[in-house]
């Protein structure tokens, strides 16, 4: 260690190896950027602004659409200024700070996606306690304890990860800090925070889901055994936009953490990471807005007092 340079900045190729498409990607990442900020903080408007929409199922989306900004603000800024500028360097501290953002979201998305998915479970299976059940004290509890859960996790890993070494090589092969390849490149000892990253991922991110998993197979036997077409078609309406997103989540990111991390799989990798960092955020706004009758609405009632 003595005799090694410690570095200080990591390459992140990104789509580098796009040369010829580079002005064409910048273009349609600044649309997708505008359109996840435009799409998702109209959502959060809109359940702020009317009051039709304070119940516990669009406070849980407006959590999710603000999530989803912030989500936009952490990866694709980084992006678009590698493909305007071709600079790919990032100071380690500012990755690992990428990092921290980056699976705090990702955790609190998990808990969040699955808080939705309870919600719906007790709309659909329970709608006579449910007023009783998702009382306004603790859909905010819900609220509170994802972004809490979502967060001690990722700053717990970065906490670790601050105090590791760096000697070289400093060359990521991904558009944003993920940390598989951080840890590849420390010359520090990373067993310890290897197998933390693990536990923890394993005890933030499983119970969200087999909840989520558990709340729509209770959902799907329920909307069975209603005997008309129009009342299961009407049931599962108003849980088909949130089972979607979580579709794209999940689907993608077990794909992602499940595939061999090998350099024939790298660019298969950073196609799926594309859909759960960008496209997720993107379609989460499109999904709820012209799939729901009551957004639509609500943005009717906003427009019009405001031509007033």
């Amino acid at each position: 260690m003595e005799n090694q340079t410690i570095i200080t900045e990591f390459i992140l190729l990104g789509f580098g190896n796009l040369q010829d498409l580079q002005i064409p990607l910048f273009l349609l990442f600044l649309l997708i950027c505008i359109a996840i900020m435009t799409g998702n903080l109209l959502i959060v408007v809109l359940i702020v602004a009317d009051r039709h929409l304070h119940t516990p199922m669009y406070f849980f989306l407006g959590n999710l659409s603000f999530l989803e900004v912030c989500y936009g603000s952490t990866i694709l800024p980084r992006i678009l200024a590698s493909l305007l500028s071709g600079n790919e360097a990032i100071l380690i501290r500012f990755c690992i700070m990428q990092y921290f953002f980056f699976g705090g979201l990702a955790g609190t998305e998990c808990y969040l996606l699955s808080v939705m998915s309870y919600d719906r479970y007790l709309a659909i299976c329970k709608p006579l306690h449910y007023a009783a059940l998702m009382n306004s004290r603790l859909w905010r509890h819900l609220a509170c304890g994802s972004w809490l859960n979502g967060f001690l996790a990722s700053a717990t890993v970065t906490s670790f990860m601050s105090q590791l070494k760096f000697c070289g090589p400093n060359v990521i092969n991904h558009f944003f800090c993920d940390s598989s390849p951080i840890l590849k490149l420390s010359c520090s000892d990373t067993q310890l925070i290897s197998v933390l990253i693990f536990l923890l991922s394993s005890a933030f991110t499983l119970p969200p889901f087999i909840l989520t998993l558990t709340s729509y197979v209770c959902i799907i036997s329920k909307i069975l055994r209603i005997s008309s077409v129009a009342g299961r078609r009407k049931t599962f309406s108003t849980c088909s936009s949130h089972l979607t997103v979580v579709t794209i989540f999940y689907g993608t990111l077990m794909i992602v953490y499940m595939l061999p991390q090998t350099n024939e799989l790298i660019y298969l990798n950073k196609i799926f990471s594309v859909f759960y960092t960008v496209v997720t955020p993107l379609v989460n706004p499109l999904i709820y807005s012209l799939r729901n009758r009551e957004v639509k609405e609500a943005l009717k009632r906003v427009l019009h007092k405001c031509g007033n």
